[in-house]
């Protein structure tokens, strides 16, 4: 049976740790937290040891899960060992290994895997395997009616009241980023000192998350939202933000996902080209849609593009290039970010 992720984190308070656990889909936050409650309740149980895995391309060598498997641990009674997959589809050779284990699970493992992405297309023979052994949870995004009901339960959680305007106030604010609204609801735990925030105290205590800020415009952009993104950027403006000030945090992020784009290119480790670009969990999945909609010579060329409209909008536009308003040609990188068919917007075409 398919839980949901907060469902199975109530359940691990109250049942022995199963022999497996599958936790994946497409809310980064949500998989994340329900991850680390398997692993917070391992080690309240005694299981201090973790050898994790990622399997995060064609070249992992599935032997390597076999044999970790089957090692005796010199250490501990009991391991955890956790398999990170990315794309949630273990392919024929992987989903035989899992198969196996869930026919026979050993004593001393517990078997947690983490996944990216899901669909009812991701699943088969290996997780229904896995679902009599053990559990699976499925973080898929909410849905606009669904968002205030969980930012209560989480307000709750963390020993905050809240009129339900302010809960709506707070949902307003936050635009269905659970991450932003997560980290709301921890600096209002902080600031409520009990009291019940009505709109107007919540109002004053919330910053606004849903304001027009880089850092969401550039996730917008990368998400393959052109149209939030285009909001954004006009809201930017009318706010009085000026291009060079945008520049630098575009620009880094297309370096990210440029750096990203070649290591998948080649079939390189994803795993530790995320890490080296500090890319944290929650936001892998961003990166990963985003690399799915441009080649890695498209990514280059977004990156170059960047360049040109940092140049303009310091007035420093190299000899032969197009004078163009530097709004207007921003508008026209991240449309080319964000849809993959307004590439021949950028000078020179696709």
């Amino acid at each position: 049976m398919e839980l949901s992720p907060e469902r199975l984190v109530a359940q691990l308070d109250s049942e022995p740790l199963r022999p497996a656990y599958l936790i994946a889909g497409p809310e980064s936050l949500r998989v994340l937290e329900a991850a680390d409650a398997v692993r917070a309740r391992a080690r309240r149980e005694g299981i201090d040891e973790r050898e994790v895995y990622d399997a995060d391309g064609r070249d992992f060598d599935w032997n390597r899960l076999v044999q970790g498997f089957g090692a005796m641990s010199l250490f501990a009674s009991r391991r955890l060992v956790e398999l990170r997959l990315p794309s949630s589809k273990p392919g024929k050779e992987g989903a035989e290994v899992i198969t196996t284990f869930c026919a026979d699970p050993p004593p001393d493992v517990v078997l947690l895997i983490v996944g990216g992405e899901w669909s009812r297309q991701h699943g088969g023979k290996w997780s229904e395997a896995l679902a009599k052994i053990g559990r699976i949870a499925i973080g898929w995004s909410l849905k606009p009616h669904e968002l205030p009901d969980w930012v209560e339960r989480r307000m709750h959680a963390r020993g905050v009241r809240a009129e339900r305007a302010a809960v709506e106030r707070l949902v307003e604010r936050v635009e269905g980023n659970l991450l932003a609204a997560a980290q709301e609801i921890d600096k209002l735990a902080l600031l409520a000192e009990g009291q019940v925030l009505d709109a107007a105290r919540m109002e004053a205590y919330v910053a606004d998350s849903a304001r027009f800020d880089v850092f969401r415009l550039v996730d917008a952009a990368l998400n393959g939202q052109p149209a939030h993104a285009l909001r954004m950027l006009h809201g930017l403006r009318a706010e009085g933000e000026v291009v060079p000030a945008l520049m630098g945090m575009i620009v880094m992020e297309l370096q990210r996902a440029t750096a990203l784009a070649r290591v998948q290119a080649r079939g390189g480790n994803m795993a530790a080209e995320f890490k080296a670009q500090r890319v944290w969990d929650a936001k892998q999945a961003v990166y990963r849609r985003a690399l799915q909609r441009h080649s890695a010579p498209r990514w280059e060329r977004l990156l170059a593009e960047a360049g040109r409209v940092d140049r303009i909008a310091k007035g420093r536009p190299r000899v032969g290039e197009e004078p163009l308003d530097a709004w207007l040609a921003l508008e026209r990188l991240l449309l080319a970010v964000a849809d993959a068919k307004a590439a021949p917007l950028l000078a020179g075409g696709a």
